[in-house]
């Protein structure tokens, strides 16, 4: 009976996260690219990139740990049902919400804390090479911790939005597809329509809305960081309530 209880079921998709070799194969190389990107940009900086701001410019390898992050967040769901462990897993919570939201509580607490504290070990490390350079910058600097930390959620975020996908179609493969062409390449498709109102309404799209994200200034042509936050926690919530939905309609 304890593990109908939401301290049980946490407890056990908290063991099921971290007893998987995925779950660290996919943290650690997110990791590992983050830091040496960030170093070799660092390392390499001659002056070239001024105008680019400098926590963005340090954390270009994020664009390489969303894949990542995303896959983790799919496998968090859709891995279940590739292995049958699925069944056993609603088998003991009959009510079955209450295990795609532990999965999604502990997905979002693991991925930001992972996020935040990479970039911050990245931006120390490559504040090493830009030391006297135009974009020396410090960790108690303005707006430096609030980019770092902004930057972990909206990869946070975006990975929340692949981990309902997963629920949502139960493949792997097919998740990865939908994340794929939906989250990424869709809205570069739509930029081909020549109309203003795709372009705004382009914005608010998950992938846009996190550019608007990570950075110490405002970036052009995004919306305000507050709004694209909002945004994100939308998405991702629309996606996840949609899973919840099917989940408790459909058949195992």
């Amino acid at each position: 009976m304890s593990a109908l209880t939401a301290k049980g079921i946490v407890r056990s998709e908290w063991h099921k996260l971290w007893t998987v070799r995925s779950t660290w194969i996919t943290l650690l190389t997110g990791c590992a690219l983050v830091i040496a990107v960030g170093i070799t940009m660092g390392a390499t900086y001659d002056g070239d990139d001024a105008e680019i701001d400098t926590v963005v410019f340090t954390l270009f390898g994020t664009q390489l740990s969303q894949i990542c992050l995303a896959v983790l967040g799919i496998l968090v769901t859709a891995g279940e049902y590739s292995t049958g462990l699925i069944r056993a897993s609603l088998a003991a919570v009959p009510s079955r919400l209450p295990v795609l939201w532990s999965k999604a509580g502990l997905f979002t607490a693991v991925a930001f804390t992972v996020c935040f504290v990479t970039n911050v070990v990245t931006f120390l490390a490559a504040q090493i090479w830009l030391s006297g350079t135009d974009k020396e910058l410090a960790l108690t600097d303005s707006g430096v911790l609030g980019a770092l930390a902004s930057s972990a959620a909206a990869l946070t975020l975006l990975s929340l939005v692949a981990l309902g996908l997963g629920a949502l179609f139960r493949s792997v493969p097919g998740a990865i597809g939908a994340f794929v062409c939906a989250v990424l390449i869709l809205p570069e498709v739509l930029t081909m329509v020549p109309f203003s109102a795709v372009d705004t309404a382009m914005k608010y799209f998950p992938a846009q809305a996190a550019s608007a994200l990570g950075s110490v200034a405002r970036v052009e042509n995004t919306i305000a960081p507050g709004t694209a936050l909002v945004t994100l926690a939308l998405w991702s919530a629309a996606v996840i309530a949609t899973a919840s939905v099917l989940l408790k309609r459909r058949d195992v």
